[in-house]
């Protein structure tokens, strides 16, 4: 019989021994933030010129890395949400000056939204901006889940490039933008409220930066200035890493909560560790992904310390431990679980 996630009660020991053995893990180091991000964004822009450029076998290798590196590029902006911007001096400005901006998703769209998915009363309920029982649905939604990944960067094109300035004129398409637009969310229940004070400051010049340059670009590609073939180049790779960012979503959690309030020991059972000995997770869940029931735990303990807080609690608890419950072996496990799931829906 499966469990029933919101019926799970809290184990005490876990959650005291993961804020025991993390105490001193907190604290994330900016040398490794700037130069995990800077040598991934550059090896990712330097890998899609060459795609872009060379018409040989070459620009296939190069277009697989530019997936790879950009997507661990873009990663950061999980980093971003959870930690203080005084922690990581600039690193909020850089990225999206670097990445957020010019691959039009500046973070005001994921900071204010994914601190619901951590709160202990929203997670996996109607009103988390990243939870679908998944495992719960029809054997279709998962296809579909994945393959609407595909049309994000055009997406993300007609928001900026089309849909703000005329939200400037159309009062009613500015409020459906805000609730219903401006968030890297998969519930589509969700409704986002408007932010306000410094964080309603730091949308509106993050989205007017990202609009004036979505409409430069799409003016340098209908003009002829950027040819059409690097366009759809770009378009695409752009398309295979948000593809497999969706690919890696839908293994972050076993997505099997109804709608009711879970206690945090339920919540981190209902996400997914895949720590070693498997080693593609490294390209698949990069930027601390690999550990992310661990996150759900522990949600201020930056990227770079997450091995480190795993191996330490392993070292520590029991066999008995429901932390063991949150760890698995990979894709090859999980997706054939959850499509298992959905069969029994039909």
């Amino acid at each position: 019989m499966r469990t029933v996630p919101g019926r799970t009660l809290d184990d005490k020991a876990m959650l005291r021994a993961a804020a025991d053995l993390t105490r001193e893990l907190h604290t994330p180091n900016p040398a490794i933030y700037w130069t995990d991000f800077l040598g991934s964004a550059a090896v990712g822009y330097a890998a899609l010129a060459v795609a872009i450029l060379w018409v040989s076998p070459w620009a296939i290798l190069a277009g697989v890395v530019a997936v790879l590196a950009l997507y661990r590029a873009g990663s950061f902006v999980h980093e971003i949400t959870h930690m203080k911007a005084s922690a990581v001096p600039g690193f909020r400005l850089g990225w999206n000056l670097l990445f957020g901006i010019p691959m039009m998703v500046p973070s005001f769209m994921y900071e204010g939204v994914h601190n619901l998915h951590h709160s202990r009363t929203r997670y996996g309920t109607v009103e988390d901006p990243e939870y679908l029982p998944l495992a719960l649905m029809k054997p279709w939604t998962l296809p579909l889940f994945v393959l609407t990944a595909l049309l994000a960067p055009v997406a993300l094109v007609l928001r900026y490039a089309v849909l703000v300035p005329l939200a400037l004129v159309f009062p009613r398409l500015r409020k459906w933008l805000v609730e219903q637009a401006s968030s890297l969310a998969i519930n589509p229940a969700f409704r986002r409220r408007p932010a306000e004070g410094d964080a309603r400051t730091r949308w509106l010049c993050m989205e007017g930066a990202a609009s004036v340059w979505a409409v430069s670009l799409v003016a340098m590609v209908a003009t002829g200035v950027i040819p059409l073939r690097a366009f759809a180049i770009f378009l695409g790779i752009y398309a295979m890493s948000t593809l497999l960012n969706q690919v890696r979503t839908l293994v972050a959690h076993l997505w099997e909560n109804d709608g009711e309030a879970m206690s945090v020991t339920a919540q981190y059972l209902d996400s997914v560790n895949v720590p070693p000995p498997s080693y593609l997770p490294f390209l698949w869940a990069p930027v601390g992904l690999r550990y992310h029931a661990l996150h759900h735990l522990v949600p201020s303990v930056p990227y770079h310390a997450l091995g480190e807080a795993h191996r330490r609690l392993v070292a520590v608890v029991g066999e008995a431990s429901p932390y063991h419950g949150a760890n698995h072996a990979g894709l090859g496990v999980l997706v054939p679980r959850l499509v298992r799931s959905t069969m029994r829906r039909r």
